[in-house]
């Protein structure tokens, strides 16, 4: 016995009326009728009385019936509701690691959206060198990397989250805070910091200033940002850096991003997660945010 059956005929008890339970059921009154039929020769007796000026009027094996299945049709529709309602909330925590460029400038945003959109959701984010995010997300160890300048490998999958533009780093002292814009050929000879040379944006920074025939003085190679941007802030040298990272030392005045006339100069960004991992409605609704942000999306499952 179907549960629609059951409710339809519920329905014809409270309505009195063939026309009224087929409308609610969105099926025709013959429908009704074959199904009101089908109980009685399951049940061998008469459930519903029908007359020209009284309608639908339910019989004593009909109102037993109905008190019976009421109860427990109102029981389902409870639990499918509640059901419903787990589906349709985000709960989990969405386990991510990121290199520090962009884990501290770039993810903080999207977080807090991501945040105020899912209550239930918690985001765990983890700061790691460039080659711990590729091992973590290899391990199983976070839902997705974040990582600049994203190389594939073969258990993972890429997600581009579009680029960070590269602009020279100085402090308002520096006579390069007096431009607009300045050329590479600016650092030429000049005291610079940079990334450890085994990071992706080092390699990135030393082919833009090979390709141009600039030659830097390394004075310091670092594998943080932020000690980066302090370095320069104290005039220990210059540096070639990703715009997003110097928005509050540039409302603070404490450093200048200059764009380089050769530019502009983009380093891109993506997520990675293995392909082979199940990810959590928390972990898909995480990324979700993050692309359509940068204006992308994921690719299918393979």
């Amino acid at each position: 016995m179907h549960v629609e059956t059951l409710k339809t005929f519920c329905d014809l008890v409270e309505t009195g009326s063939l026309s009224r339970a087929a409308r609610l059921n969105l099926v025709s009154q013959s429908a009704v009728s074959q199904q009101l039929r089908a109980l009685e020769k399951r049940y061998g007796r008469r459930l519903i009385e029908r007359a020209p000026r009284i309608g639908a009027r339910t019989t004593e094996a009909g109102r037993l019936l109905y008190d019976e299945v009421k109860p427990m049709l109102d029981r389902l529709a409870s639990i499918e509701l509640r059901l419903r309602a787990r589906t349709d909330t985000v709960t989990g925590t969405v386990r991510v690691a990121a290199v520090y460029s962009v884990g501290l400038h770039t993810l903080p945003p999207t977080i807090k959206r991501c945040l105020a959109r899912h209550p239930d959701v918690k985001v765990h984010l983890q700061y790691r060198r460039t080659n711990e995010v590729y091992a973590a997300c290899l391990d199983g160890e976070v839902d997705f990397g974040i990582v600049a300048l994203p190389t594939r490998r073969p258990q993972l999958e890429i997600v581009p989250l579009g680029h960070d533009e590269l602009v020279v780093a100085a402090p308002p002292s520096h006579p390069i805070a007096r431009r607009a814009k300045c050329s590479l050929k600016a650092l030429d000879g000049q005291p610079f910091i940079g990334f450890d040379r085994d990071i992706p944006t080092r390699k990135l920074v030393d082919r833009l200033l090979r390709q141009h025939g600039v030659r830097v003085s390394y004075v310091m190679e670092l594998d943080n940002i932020e000690t980066i941007k302090r370095s320069v802030e104290a005039g220990l040298g210059l540096s070639l850096l990703p715009a997003p990272t110097l928005t509050q030392e540039r409302r603070a005045r404490t450093l200048v991003g200059r764009p380089p006339l050769e530019g502009p100069f983009l380093r891109p960004i993506g997520a990675l997660y293995r392909r082979t991992s199940e990810q959590s409605a928390a972990a898909r609704a995480f990324i979700a945010l993050l692309t359509t942000e940068s204006g992308t999306r994921v690719p299918p499952r393979p």
